[in-house]
């Protein structure tokens, strides 16, 4: 493998799944049961905020029966010894890259990580008022006062379809220098992340798809290589690193 210095990586839903966390969309096209378009929609909120906040509360509550696998390790491996640059953009809204050992703050003083959650966490909570965000790990009914401007309107902090996902620029920053773009189970489809590929390929950077089937830009890839995350991602890894 050539050397590389700054590498971007894409995790999607397939790095979870075999933690037992569902992916997004289902073979039924359904979440956990749900229509997406009925519990991760602004529309869907202002319709029926009761049923959005009760289906956040429950994937929240599901994180604890759930434990990072041996894909979170390996990239928490790359995230503590990868000398170079390096950002692991997540899709994902749970904490299983952080509980793995990912994502700890840097000495660049800025406070960021290595780890960016693109689409929010469940973790957390948004304030639809003023914009404040906020760490969360109980309940989030309706209603609930935000700290920061007194208003009733905490929310699950999820980029719902139709809003903007969180940190595109320096998502974008990133991907104009990488070296090595990597995207692990995801399905290819969902944009903007959907396009990184192209953006990666753009600025000269070799690009990896590691996935259990090939995503919808597989044929934008120069190297495939299909599996279980928690088989490829750790052999990945150790190449990356030298053992």
């Amino acid at each position: 493998m050539p050397e590389f210095q700054n590498i971007v990586i894409l995790t999607g839903a397939g790095v979870s799944a075999e933690s037992g966390l569902a992916t997004f969309r289902g073979p039924d096209g359904l979440w956990e049961g749900h229509r997406v378009e009925d519990v991760c929609t602004p529309e869907a909120l202002a319709r029926d905020a009761a049923l959005v906040h009760r289906f956040y509360d429950e994937r929240r509550a599901r994180l604890a029966e759930v434990r990072p696998n041996a894909a979170h390790e390996a990239l928490a491996r790359l995230d503590a010894e990868w000398r170079g640059e390096l950002l692991i953009v997540t899709q994902n809204v749970d904490d299983l890259h952080e509980r793995a050992g990912a994502g700890a703050a840097t000495d660049a003083g800025d406070g960021a990580g290595r780890v960016l959650h693109m689409h929010g966490a469940l973790q957390s909570a948004l304030c639809a008022r003023c914009g404040e965000r906020r760490p969360w790990a109980e309940s989030l009914p309706t209603g609930r006062i935000c700290p920061a401007c007194a208003a009733p309107a905490l929310r699950p902090d999820i980029v719902f379809f139709g809003e903007i996902p969180y940190e595109m620029d320096r998502i974008e920053r990133a991907l104009a220098d990488v070296d090595l773009f990597v995207s692990i189970g995801t399905s290819g489809a969902v944009y903007p992340a959907a396009g990184f590929v192209r953006t990666a390929r753009h600025h000269g950077a070799h690009t990896v798809e590691l996935n259990l089937d090939p995503s919808a830009g597989s044929f934008l890839f120069h190297e495939s290589r299909m599996g279980a995350a928690s088989e490829l991602v750790p052999a990945f890894v150790a190449q990356l690193l030298g053992g």
